[in-house]
């Protein structure tokens, strides 16, 4: 056995200590291999939810890798392969426990149900509220019957990202729990190995596998497979996964997922990029759409060679979860897969299918889709110093020079947009805006743009105004879903909720779409006046009280800008 390690008996704590003293982030309860945010008292004193998950070690970056705002609270780690003890959850679910109480992630195994159970039990006579999930999403071993169970596997860290983003967003205990068991009833995974791992305490291969052999559906703990095969490509061994995946998944032509190729120890990252290229493909032609993916170490058995793959199916509120950004070390966002541009025959179809009278033409769709864009980059980027100079009195001066980046990054994308779906085109908008803006801006344009493209992307037509209002709409649901801000509150919802308001106002009256358009225009321009005499509540406004009085919200500002230069292109 090689392996860079002192004392076997020894590789937990010192590996704990080293993760708390690299990351200045963490902390550690003493006594106990169990990793803390550092702000973890403050976490608690917001009366927001705390996350707990763990188990064994071993599984690397996983679980101590996910902790950080948006994530997890806390991470209780046993000895390698070893559920950890009672104690170690009890004393993790008293540190963190506030008003908001405290959720258990655990993953199907009997040690982790039971430890973590009985640590619940504990802590609720000790008059904490604590509830509890089970992860269970390897389908190898699935049965109709249920009968052998699924173990949990690597869509636990996605659980994770959707549970972390739902408490850090406000929700009460039993909302988070409810978004965790949605999240854990729609995600699926399946791995394979091309060799055993070594524990450092058993100094030997867990199993033996031939050069000339294959495990399918093994577990992360170094236990054998549901079946073993002859070894063969990539993409006939990757099918054999697929195949199970969307059998067990039930999943069907049109359906949106998230896919999460993960490493499981000892596999070369051009090996895992091979792995996303089938995968991506196969998906593809089955009609699934991988709306995001993540490539990566993510969730390991030791030094194991091979992958596992995990389909999370997706809807608006799950989208929108596994995009909210997060601080934890070993997250990372997921990026939108490159779309097959839809061949001369599609587009001839969609051309026909396309309704006559005022609805755009596939022709002109795309052309004014683009103006619209271009005027938007132009405006903002021509206010940069307005509205640096609004945000410098009011804030920290930094949204114009995000909004420029933003505008900027959005100008050389153009080119590679899917012109003629706007859903598609917005999504990839929304990854742009998510990485270039940064600050507040970025995520909340993101969650606007990402809502409003989920919702063209469910209707059956998306030419209407009406289409696009709801769109707008829903991508203000978004912002508010998000941010938590509300009408009032001295944001840019003041000028987008007026504007909606004005939109829907309109369409009722049967307007045209230009004076839909205006009426949201001077509707939003209503707004930002009205932000002048706003005493803010959100935001680093909010620390400057009644110094803000008179001068105009600069987040409300933009929205104004960019509806104006849309009515201009128009």
């Amino acid at each position: 056995m090689k392996k860079l390690i002192n004392d076997p008996l020894q590789v937990v704590s010192e590996m704990v200590e080293g993760l708390v003293l690299a990351d200045d982030r963490l902390t550690r309860i003493a006594g106990h291999n169990v990793v803390l945010r550092r702000d973890y008292v403050q976490h608690a004193a917001a009366g927001k939810v705390a996350l707990i998950s763990g188990g064994g070690a071993g599984h690397e970056p996983a679980h101590a890798g996910y902790i950080g705002q948006g994530m997890l609270t806390a991470a209780v780690v046993g000895e390698v392969f070893t559920s950890p003890s009672v104690d170690a959850v009890l004393a993790a679910i008293l540190a963190v426990a506030g008003p908001g109480g405290v959720l258990l992630i655990v993953k199907n195994y009997t040690g982790d149900r039971l430890n973590f159970g009985l640590a619940a039990e504990l802590a609720r006579a000790a008059g904490v509220t604590v509830d509890l999930v089970v992860v269970g999403d390897d389908v190898a071993l699935d049965t109709d019957d249920g009968a052998v169970g699924r173990r949990g596997i690597a869509g636990t860290v996605l659980v994770h990202k959707v549970a972390g983003a739902a408490a850090e967003a406000g929700l009460s205990l039993a909302e988070v729990k409810q978004e965790a068991q949605g999240a854990i009833d729609a995600v699926f995974s399946m791995g394979l190995g091309l060799g055993a791992c070594i524990v450092p305490a058993a100094g030997t291969p867990g199993f033996e596998l031939s050069d000339s052999e294959v495990e399918y559906g093994l577990g992360i703990h170094g236990e054998r497979g549901a079946k073993r095969g002859p070894i063969a490509t990539a993409d006939a061994m990757l099918d054999t996964l697929l195949d199970r995946l969307l059998e067990r998944g039930k999943f069907r032509s049109g359906e949106r997922v998230a896919l999460l190729v993960n490493n499981l120890g000892g596999t070369a990252v051009q090996e895992l990029a091979i792995v996303a290229r089938h995968a991506l493909q196969r998906l593809a032609a089955a009609d699934v759409e991988v709306a995001m993916v993540q490539v990566g170490t993510f969730l390991t058995a030791l030094e194991m060679p091979g992958c596992s793959l995990s389909m999370m199916r997706l809807d608006a509120g799950r989208s929108e979860r596994l995009l909210a950004p997060a601080t934890a070390g070993a997250w990372s966002a997921p990026t939108h897969p490159v779309t097959t541009a839809p061949s001369v025959e599609a587009r001839a179809a969609t051309q026909a299918a396309l309704p006559a009278g005022p609805a755009w033409t596939l022709s002109e769709r795309p052309a004014q889709f683009i103006a619209s864009l271009r005027a938007v980059s132009a405006a903002l980027q021509k206010a940069e110093h307005t509205l640096t100079e609004l945000d410098s009195v009011v804030g920290d001066g930094d949204i114009g020079l995000s909004l420029t980046r933003g505008a900027r990054a959005v100008d050389a994308a153009l080119p590679d947009l899917d012109k003629v779906h706007p859903a598609a085109a917005l999504h990839a908008l929304a990854s742009i805006l998510r990485r270039e803006l940064g600050g507040t801006s970025g995520p909340l344009y993101a969650a606007f743009v990402v809502r409003g493209a989920s919702h063209l992307a469910e209707r059956d037509e998306v030419d209407s105004p009406a289409a696009w209002a709801a769109g707008f709409r829903a991508g203000i649901e978004g912002v508010q879903t998000l941010g938590g801000g509300k009408a009032g509150d001295r944001t840019m919802l003041d000028a987008l909720i007026p504007a909606a308001d004005a939109m829907d106002a309109a369409i009722a009256r049967g307007d045209a779409a230009p004076a839909i358009l205006r009426a949201a225009i001077e509707a939003a321009h209503a707004g930002v006046e009205a932000t002048r005499q706003m005493r803010p509540r959100l935001g680093r406004s909010s620390y400057l009280g009644e110094r803000t009085l008179g001068h105009a919200d600069p987040g409300a500002f933009a929205v104004a800008l960019w509806l104006e230069a849309i009515g201009s292109a128009s």
